[in-house]
Parts: C-alpha cells; structure tokens; sequence
C-alpha cells in the first residue's frame, strides 16, 4: 500500500436516537500526516427530507454546514474550529447520542486524501451498497 494513512467516519441522521437507525449523510477523514481533516455531507434538503422525513431539516442543514466549516477550521465555526486538524477529527467522529451520530472508524491509506474523501461520499453516502 502506498500513500498516506487515513481514518474516517460516516455520519449518520438518526431520527430517532433511541432506535440507533438512521441514513449516511456525511463523511469526515483525516489523514494525520498530511494534517488534512475534510467532510462531504449531503446539502440538498429535499433529499436529506426523504432520508429522515421526522427531522427538522433545516436544523440537520446547519449540522451539516458546520461539521464542514468545523473540518475546515474556519474561525465563524467556533472554538472546536481552532483546535489541531487531529483534534477536529476525533470531535466530529466522536460517539454522540444526537440526531447526527458517527460510524464506526474505518482506517486506509491514499496517496490523496480529499479524493479519498470524495469516493467515500460518493460509495458510502450517495450510492450506499446496502
């Protein structure tokens, strides 16, 4: 295997957190060496709507708005923002009991992390296999 050493999780809307079902929506990977940390999430409402119709939608927008804005270390996204690449990651990835709950961590390698991320998205949140 060449590349980098990678890790990432899938974000999951769990409308109902106490059943632990939902739908992928997003993907958060990190790639330490590279200090690269990126999030893809599903943007379109109405499609998120038809993932997780007992949501409110536009509140899961904003979820998903900064979890991206929060991978991308921007300052409008507060504190969490600020931390290390690495620090973000494990914040985004960690165990929560909320409507947007994370994977399972999955670890690989890539020669390029964001297109890494990208097939992620596309393979486990926008054509999932099961």
């Amino acid at each position: 295997m060449s590349g980098q050493p990678c890790s990432w999780a899938v974000l999951h809307v769990v409308p109902h957190p106490h059943t632990g079902h939902g739908a992928p929506v997003g993907v958060v990977l990190q790639s330490r060496p590279a200090m690269y940390v990126g999030f893809r999430g599903i943007s379109d409402a109405d499609r998120l709507m038809q993932l997780a119709p007992d949501v409110d939608i536009e509140l899961l927008v904003r979820y998903l708005r900064q979890c991206e804005a929060i991978a991308e270390g921007r300052e409008e996204a507060g504190e969490i923002a600020l931390l290390s690449p690495p620090e973000r990651f494990y914040w985004l990835s960690a165990p929560r009991s909320d409507v947007l709950q994370p994977g399972h961590l999955e670890y690989g390698m890539a020669d390029d992390p964001a297109r890494l991320l990208d097939t992620l998205f596309r393979n486990r949140v926008e054509n999932p296999a099961d």
